[in-house]
């Protein structure tokens, strides 16, 4: 049982380092292991209000980006009906000048169709004056193959324009 029950030099010795190692820990290791703790816990506190901080701007930050994406939208909202509203303008616009184009030239190919239908009837009415005038002249020819029947018209001729003069 020696072995389980030290000698009293042993003990005294054992109690004396105890004491030495312990008076060291207290003066010098004990301070040190609590101020290392303590300023822990300050960086713990400062990271926490630092976190806080951080959340509360974040939580700012959010809320203006949910401000800021509302005010997009509806800018976006506004600048589509400006650009829709702006594009059927431009379409009501395009089909007015489109309608207003299309009745020029149906006027002007109206007004082109009678001066071509004149013209065709100026000279229809050259080519009937011709013919009459040749017919005319064939009858005539036929009718005044004697000199006395020519004779006998040119009086008539003469006695006419008296009358009307």
């Amino acid at each position: 049982m020696d072995l389980l029950i030290p000698e009293t030099g042993t003990l005294v010795w054992m109690l004396l380092a105890f004491g030495i190692v312990f008076f060291i820990l207290v003066k010098w290791g004990f301070p040190l292991i609590t101020g290392m703790v303590d300023k822990s816990n300050d960086y713990i506190d400062k990271s926490l209000a630092a976190a806080q901080k951080s959340n509360e701007r974040l939580a700012g930050i959010e809320k203006e980006c949910n401000d800021l994406l509302k005010e997009t939208r509806a800018e976006k909202a506004r600048i589509l009906k400006e650009a829709s509203d702006r594009r059927e303008e431009i379409v009501t616009d395009a089909m007015q000048q489109a309608r207003e184009e299309g009745e020029r030239i149906i006027a002007e190919a109206r007004e082109q169709i009678r001066q071509e239908k004149e013209e065709a009837l100026r000279g229809l009415r050259r080519q009937v004056a011709d013919l009459s005038c040749q017919v005319a002249e064939r009858i005539l020819r036929d009718r005044l193959s004697k000199e006395t029947e020519q004779l006998d018209m040119i009086d008539r001729m003469i006695d006419d324009a008296e009358r009307k003069a």
